[in-house]
């Protein structure tokens, strides 16, 4: 028996060993949901301080309620003229662990006058949950900035993660992270600060798979003084003298040495299908953004959520679709929307990704503009594996609430992702907000969803919510949610949508959804008078996971190799990689690694799966460039980082003792950075050779 035949047994042997001590006759799931959300940034022992200042352009706003009253005749061009967008800014939020210590950390962004927050978590180092607002001592406050959205990666792979902040009309920010708590703003000497136009989100990506994360930028109109571009039909059609111009994302290329090229004109992004009509720059507004390998095919695609406002629907001239750019490979990007399917009317404005029906496919959820749009549903859409998408519409929720930045995780760790999001604006005649919706996946991987209302009893609709983000920050295996608004408000007339603008729609959200008057005819039959609702500033929510449903769960972390293994290719964050999980008994999920997403906001990049009542299972991630690695046996409870060997085990290997080398050189070099643990190297290597065992059987 020759040395690769008897180590062939070997690993087969052990592997198998090692599942059949650890098995159990597989058992269904506990039951969805049960998990209950408490926010515990109401009590000032945890030191999460936060409120928004907001933007200048809040003036412009009170000074239409001044005119107080109002012709009604005159009401809606005023509202679209007169009032600004977003008077009390845009926030976002990051979760990451900045300072490399253990522990997620949590960034929010604030208005100008006002330092961003970086809460820097203590859990590390005192085992509570408590935070130290690091934003000013850090470098990051930014506090001229009328900072919106936010993400974070590792753009020069040195081990610690940057973050890049929007601007508001003004310049973005890249501060790069000195790996000792502090940050130094290089956005003069890396060339990506903007020209000066209206960002939302970000998010980073490797669109060349050159082992440096580019970043793209969503981008809106040309002026937030006012809201033409939202609430006045045909606007977008024909200049007038408030004419908007919709303004083109950016796409920064990382070149390395902390230097980027704008190739936003040369990589195809500003080729928007259906937007070159007459007045149009060809931009197509939009709300949110991200880099994510949706064909699984190892290079990073863009997807956007873009916004269709009041502007009349027309083939010709459409700009509210969820976008979809396809990536060549070597970073060129061709609109495929209409070809994907996602040619669907609708104010889209925030995006996240999964698998939401088990099917081996990435889907996505775009939330919408619900009952403000009169019935106009936030929708999740189901890859169908041919580069497309279906939509299978909502079921027995009809409609959803409106809303903007939303994350799609596995809450109750019942082996399937859930949708979780936020919402709420003001367009002067009123102010809506929603309570906080977790839409819990039905049974296991169904694709279709219940509303868990018991889930999150914290009032968030007095909160005009926009960023929200979602991560473990306490460690307990349940991911909990931070979510930022840019104003509350008290209820004063406050009424529900249902009876006053709709008839009941027959959905289960027909009792919570309401909105607070802000103006009214009553006192003044024909005119609009101000009702001077009692407004305050935006307020920081961090959620924590009650984590006590009995549902097992692990936490697979990804490391890319590139500088510390031979012939790795993938960013030191991995973002860009798909990590799948396979529950002992139950069916395989999916987390794709992704910097910047939601609304202005960004995950923790760690991808916590669900196990429900298993307690072992198999990880497996698609690497940046095509490589796949496989670890089996993976415990409940565990929380492990992949590195990536850059040796797939589905790979055209001439014989197995080539891969067997490769695989042993790779797990020396990741062992040697202290990518894995001297005791994990055996357990990482006979992985390997029944993964390519499985893919040459």
């Amino acid at each position: 028996m020759n040395i690769s035949t008897h180590l062939r047994r070997t690993a087969v042997l052990a592997v198998a060993v090692l599942l059949a001590a650890t098995f159990v006759a597989p058992a269904p799931a506990l039951a969805d949901g049960g998990v209950v959300y408490t926010n515990i940034a109401t009590d000032p022992a945890t030191g999460l301080d936060w409120n928004r200042t907001p933007s200048p352009r809040l003036a412009i706003k009170d000074a239409l309620a001044a005119q107080s009253p109002i012709p009604n005749a005159d009401i809606l061009r005023l509202r679209a003229e007169a009032t600004p967008q977003k008077a009390w800014g845009s926030p976002g939020t990051a979760i990451f662990d900045y300072d490399n210590d253990g522990d997620l950390d949590i960034y929010v962004t604030n208005g100008p006058g006002s330092a961003n927050s970086l809460f820097a978590n203590q859990l590390a180092d005192s085992g509570n949950l408590t935070f130290i607002d690091m934003g000013v001592a850090s470098g990051t406050g930014a506090a001229a900035q009328d900072s919106a959205g936010v993400c974070a990666g590792d753009i020069d792979n040195d081990g610690d993660q940057d973050l890049y902040v929007l601007g508001t009309g003004e310049a973005n920010i890249l501060f790069e992270n000195n790996g000792d708590g502090t940050f130094s703003d290089i956005t003069a000497a890396a060339g990506v600060a903007g020209d000066g136009r209206h960002p939302v989100g970000c998010s980073m990506g490797d669109i060349e798979n050159d082992g440096l994360l580019d970043i793209v930028v969503a981008n809106t109109y040309d002026s937030w003084d006012h809201r033409i571009a939202v609430f006045t039909p045909g606007s977008s059609l024909t200049p007038g003298p408030h004419f908007e111009k919709m303004e083109h994302n950016y796409l920064f290329n990382n070149v390395g040495g902390n230097v980027f090229n704008d190739v936003s004109a040369s990589s195809g992004i500003e080729n928007v299908s259906n937007m070159a009509g007459p007045g149009l720059t060809g931009g197509a507004f939009t709300w949110a953004i991200a880099f994510v390998d949706y064909d699984q095919d190892g290079d990073a695609d863009i997807l956007s959520a873009d916004n269709q406002g009041s502007a009349p629907s027309s083939r010709a001239e459409e700009r509210g679709w969820n976008r979809l750019f396809v990536n060549d490979g070597a970073g060129n990007f061709t609109d495929m929307t209409i070809e994907a399917g996602l040619d669907k009317f609708g104010g889209w404005m925030g995006i996240d990704f999964s698998d939401l029906n088990c099917d081996g496919n990435l889907d996505f959820f775009s939330t919408n503009l619900g009952y403000l749009g009169g019935g106009q549903p936030g929708q999740w859409f189901l890859g169908d594996g041919n580069g497309g998408f279906t939509n299978p519409g909502q079921g027995d929720l009809v409609v959803n609430p409106f809303g903007w930045g939303t994350s799609l995780f596995d809450y109750d760790n019942d082996g399937d992702a859930d949708i979780i999001y936020h919402g709420g604006v003001d367009i002067f005649t009123i102010i809506t907000a929603v309570p906080g919706i977790v839409l819990t996946n039905v049974g296991t991987c169904s694709g279709t969803f219940d509303y868990d209302q018991a889930a999150v009893p914290f009032d968030h609709q007095v909160r005009t919510v926009h960023g929200i983000a979602a991560g473990d920050l306490n460690h307990d295996g349940f991911e909990d949610i931070v979510s930022v608004s840019n104003f509350d408000f008290v209820r004063g007339f406050y009424l529900p949508y249902v009876g006053v603008f709709f008839p009941p729609f027959g959905s289960p959200f027909d009792s919570v959804a309401a909105f607070e008057a802000g103006t009214s005819s009553r006192p003044n039959p024909g005119f609009a008078t101000w009702l001077n609702p009692v407004i305050n500033p935006g307020t920081l929510s961090v959620e924590i996971n009650s984590a006590d449903n009995g549902n097992n769960w692990a936490e697979i972390s990804v490391a890319g190799g590139i500088g510390r293994i031979a012939n790795a290719t993938v960013n030191r964050d991995g973002v860009g990689a798909v990590v799948k999980f396979t529950p002992q008994g139950g069916p395989t999920s999916q987390r794709p690694i992704i910097a910047g997403a939601s609304y202005g906001s960004q995950d923790a990049m760690a991808a916590n799966f669900g196990l429900g009542s298993a307690s072992y299972g198999v990880a497996e991630v698609l690497w940046p460039g095509g490589v796949r690695n496989r670890l089996y046996g993976v415990w409940k409870g565990e929380q492990l980082t992949l590195p990536e060997i850059p040796c797939s085990f589905d790979g055209n290997w001439p014989n197995k003792g080539t891969y067997m080398s490769c695989v042993s050189g790779a797990l020396a070099q990741a062992r040697a950075a202290g990518l894995i643990r001297p005791q994990d190297n055996f357990r990482f290597f006979l992985s390997a050779m029944l993964a390519y065992d499985e893919a040459n059987s």
